[in-house]
């Protein structure tokens, strides 16, 4: 059973890659990142608990186990607020990070004899693989309402958004209230059931690959949120600006941001104009004659080599380059 935990640790170091590889250069996470290396961190302790042969190791073991799992709900968390669509506020992250290591000071605790978190620990051998039995000091159910707060948290701002249709859709949002819901779900399971195995390690990686389906899903609107806003002033004055321009223009200030190497092609440079000419999807196909799929496609690429994520940050870098 020992070597189960350790190919559960090696799937969990695969997320990380296959976030960089398949995310978008523009719609990067960093909580995303941190919750990937958690969930590493988290089998990394299980698969040494596994591979114990003392108590004192164990117990340490069981510590870098905790350092995963107390960081972990609040990139969820972190996670979840940005899905649907809340802006970031700096003091808020300040404030859970403090409890998060107040937490982990509390867990620490184990690696001393004050017995506030455990009183006592032993280790026994099932199906090939160590085990950790703890007895538990008066601190422990700390880490429960730790946990359970923000589970609470992540329920009320996914129910909030979708209350107020703070997602860009009802379905981001629903899909999000679903991975919170799992995750309750599956943490229930683990805790509640006495299974010998540590199910949490499988679960923790699951979990992790339900948020990455997602943020890929929806990594266009999530950079959305963080293109620079404009008031109803500014937006006039800059469209009287750019009407005046010519196509010519327009095209010359876009083109500057052009991947060195990568220049466009005729059907990329064909769909620029159009969307310069603020021409939606639906309109392009119809004037090209081609299916919005198409269109969808070659729009992606057309983005890739600008830099860009979406129309709303490609007439961003044109009114940036008008200096207003």
């Amino acid at each position: 059973m020992k070597y189960t935990y350790g190919v559960i640790f090696l799937l969990s170091l695969v997320l990380a890659p296959l976030y960089f590889v398949l995310g978008r250069k523009k719609a990067k996470e960093p909580w995303l990142f941190i919750h990937f290396i958690c969930v590493s961190i988290v089998n990394l302790g299980y698969t040494m608990i596994a591979f114990s042969q003392s108590v004192d190791f164990a117990i340490f073991a069981n510590v870098i186990t905790y350092l995963g799992q107390v960081v972990m709900p609040l990139c969820m968390f972190m996670l979840i607020y940005k899905l649907c669509g809340y802006p970031r506020r700096r003091w808020l992250v300040g404030i859970l990070i403090g409890l998060a290591v107040l937490m982990y000071a509390v867990i620490l605790t184990t690696l001393t004899d004050l017995g506030w978190y455990y009183t006592g620990a032993s280790i026994e051998t099932v199906a090939g693989a160590t085990v950790l039995k703890k007895e538990y000091g008066f601190l422990h159910p700390t880490n429960l309402i730790y946990v359970v707060l923000y589970f609470v948290a992540m329920l009320t701002v996914t129910l909030i958004s979708i209350i107020k249709r703070r997602s860009a859709s009802q379905k981001n949002a629903i899909a999000v209230l679903i991975i919170v819901l799992g995750n309750i779900v599956m943490w229930c399971v683990g805790k509640v059931i006495p299974w010998e195995f540590e199910l949490l390690s499988a679960i923790y990686v699951m979990s992790a690959g339900a948020f990455l389906a997602v943020w890929l899903m929806l990594q266009d609107y999530v950079h959305k949120r963080d293109i620079p806003k404009f008031t109803a002033a500014d937006q006039k004055r800059l469209s009287v600006g750019i009407t005046a321009l010519s196509m010519e223009e327009k095209l010359t200030k876009v083109l500057d941001v052009v991947k060195e190497g990568e220049p466009l092609g005729i059907r990329e440079r064909e769909i620029l104009e159009l969307i310069l000419n603020n021409k939606r999807r639906k309109e392009i196909a119809n004037e090209l004659h081609l299916s919005e799929n198409t269109v969808k496609t070659y729009t992606r690429s057309l983005y890739s080599k600008l830099g860009v994520s979406c129309r709303e940050e490609l007439y961003t870098i044109l009114l940036q380059k008008q200096q207003i």
